[in-house]
C-alpha cells in the first residue's frame, strides 16, 4: 500500500475512506507536535477523486488540527496539476500556455540574433515540456494544441513561413520535433524508473498493466497520435 508521498515539505496522503484518511490526518497531528511542528492548515487542501459514473455530493468534515479542509477540484503538486477526475488535459494547457510565453519572449528578444543563438536557445527553453511523461489521460485536442503551439513558436523565432512543413523545418534544422521529445521524455523517466531502488517506483515498474507503463510503451509504438483515454 502506498498511502503518501512527500518531496521536501509538501505531502501528499492517499486513503480509500474518509474514515482511513483521518486516521492519517491524525499520525501526522501526533507527530507534529511531538517534533514541534505545525502544519499550515491554510495551504492544505481535500481532493476527492471522482469513480466512473458515480460523483461524491455530501462529504463528512475532514479536519487538520481542528480546522476543516477545503475542498477543491484540483491542485498542483509539484509544478503538475491534478485533478478529480484524474485528467491530464489542465496540467498540457499549463504548459501549453508557459510554452507560448516563452516562445513569445525568446522571439522578442532575440529576434536579431542569428540562427545558431535562436536554435540553441529553443532547444534550451521550450524542449522542456514539464511532467509530460506523467501525461496518460487527455483529449488529442488537448495533446494536438500543445504540439501546434510548439510548431508555431519554432517558426515565429527562426522567422520561417507560417504554413511551411513542420516535419522539413526540424529535419533542416537538425532538431527535435514534438514527437521526438515526447519519445525521449517517456523513454528517459522509464529508464529512471525502472533503475530505481526506490520501492514505489519499483511497484510502478513491476506492474506493466499500469496506465503509465502502458502509455511509455504506446508512444513509441505511434510517432503521430499517441493513445487517448478520453472521449
Amino acid at each position: 500500500m502506498i498511502n503518501n508521498l512527500s518531496y521536501a515539505d509538501d505531502m501528499v496522503l492517499l486513503s480509500p475512506s474518509i474514515s482511513a484518511l483521518r486516521k492519517l490526518l491524525k499520525i501526522c497531528e501526533t507527530f507534529a507536535a511531538s517534533h514541534g511542528l505545525v502544519y499550515n492548515v491554510k495551504k492544505s487542501e481535500l481532493l476527492i477523486f471522482k469513480s466512473k459514473g458515480n460523483t461524491v455530493v455530501d462529504v463528512p468534515p475532514v479536519t487538520l488540527n481542528g480546522v476543516a479542509l477545503k475542498r477543491v477540484t484540483e491542485f498542483k503538486y509539484l509544478g503538475h496539476i491534478v485533478t478529480d477526475d484524474m485528467s491530464d488535459v489542465r496540467d498540457i494547457e499549463r504548459e501549453r500556455r508557459a510554452l507560448a510565453v516563452r516562445c513569445n519572449t525568446l522571439a522578442r528578444r532575440f529576434a536579431r540574433c542569428n540562427r545558431e543563438v535562436k536554435l540553441t536557445l529553443f532547444k534550451a527553453y521550450c524542449q522542456t515540456f514539464y511532467t509530460c511523461s506523467l501525461w496518460v489521460t487527455y483529449t488529442h485536442r488537448a495533446y494536438s494544441d500543445l504540439r501546434v503551439q510548439y510548431n508555431n513558436g519554432f517558426r515565429v523565432l527562426m522567422g520561417l513561413p507560417r504554413w511551411c512543413s513542420a516535419s522539413q523545418m526540424f529535419a533542416e534544422a537538425h532538431t527535435d520535433d514534438f514527437y521526438a521529445i515526447m519519445r525521449k521524455r517517456a523513454a528517459s523517466v522509464m529508464s529512471r524508473v525502472r533503475g530505481s531502488s526506490n520501492s514505489i517506483l519499483n511497484t510502478l515498474a513491476a506492474k506493466w498493466e499500469n496506465p503509465f507503463m502502458k502509455h511509455w510503451v504506446y508512444i513509441h509504438m505511434n510517432t503521430q497520435w499517441p493513445r487517448s483515454y478520453m472521449n
